[in-house]
């Protein structure tokens, strides 16, 4: 099992010694989203990292928003520029705030043009092992992180989205069947499933599909920043493959919802969980 010194929240990949396995050796020898241009928030770090990761080794320019983890922010990008000749902008700054989604958004058209390729993926979690114990300051700031910027981000993104242009949104395994010590989080994941569908059904008559990819216990900085050291041992025990997954084994469902390969899908999601059932 994974092993780690808790942190403060929001957690560096940088300072991890076990750190998430975000890149493989292979390259790609018919890039899918060749010359495409990804917004990706979250991107710094752990599932985000990784898709960033992915999407310039098949061709893709990057822009990564993300809070303050400008270590993760710069080893990501310096990857993307220098292992795989893609650009990568970085936009800091909380998008828990409409302003600052605006603010990515405007950046990255400024830098890019448009955008051809949206992941929603940035989010948070504060564990609180009873309904009692539950922080009403955390439970705003989950939601106003994980399900209200996807709002923002979105509706400021889609006038530089055309025909063809692909959504995909990070739920979770929680969404589906809960958390007992997550409860707030897993309600904005419940809420991301059904914004998901919502979108899709808004815009099938623009060509702009929306998905979603809901991961299992995967092992990325948010873990060790939001457990204790016998919560993280045991992160992924339960799963049926009785071990955490890592963001490059998530990535590809990203990818998948974001080329072609996927072009008759849309309001869908996909379930790198570890062999969890899963209806929906």
């Amino acid at each position: 099992m994974k092993t780690a010194t808790p942190q403060k929240r929001p957690g560096s990949e940088k300072s991890m010694k076990d750190k998430p396995v975000s890149n493989t050796a292979t390259t790609a020898s018919t890039p899918k989203i060749k010359n495409k241009i990804a917004l990706i928030t979250g991107g710094d770090s752990g599932i985000g990292k990784a898709v960033a990761i992915l999407f310039a080794k098949e061709g893709a320019d990057i822009a990564i928003s993300y809070w303050k983890e400008h270590a993760d922010a710069k080893d990501t990008q310096a990857i993307i520029r220098h292992k795989y000749g893609r650009e990568c902008l970085l936009i800091p700054g909380d998008i828990s705030k409409e302003s600052t989604c605006k603010k990515v958004v405007a950046k990255t058209v400024k830098r890019f043009g448009h955008i051809n390729i949206l992941i929603n993926n940035a989010a948070i979690h504060y564990e609180a092992n009873n309904m009692e114990k539950l922080s009403i300051k955390n439970m705003k700031r989950t939601f106003d992180v994980n399900i209200y910027s996807m709002f923002y981000i979105t509706k400021f993104a889609l006038p530089f989205m055309k025909k063809g242009s692909c959504i995909v949104n990070t739920s979770s395994v929680t969404a589906y069947r809960g958390s007992e010590s997550l409860i707030d989080y897993s309600a904005t994941k419940g809420a991301i499933v059904s914004f998901t569908r919502s979108l899709s059904s808004s815009l099938v008559s623009k060509g702009i599909r929306v998905n979603g990819v809901a991961p299992g216990p995967i092992w990325t900085p948010l873990i060790v920043s939001s457990f204790d050291k016998k919560r993280i041992r045991k992160h992924g025990a339960n799963a049926p493959m009785r071990r955490p997954g890592e963001p490059a084994e998530v990535a590809p469902s990203y990818l998948f919802l974001s080329c072609e390969d996927s072009s008759y899908m849309t309001g869908q999601f996909l379930h790198p969980n570890g062999g969890e059932i899963i209806n929906g």
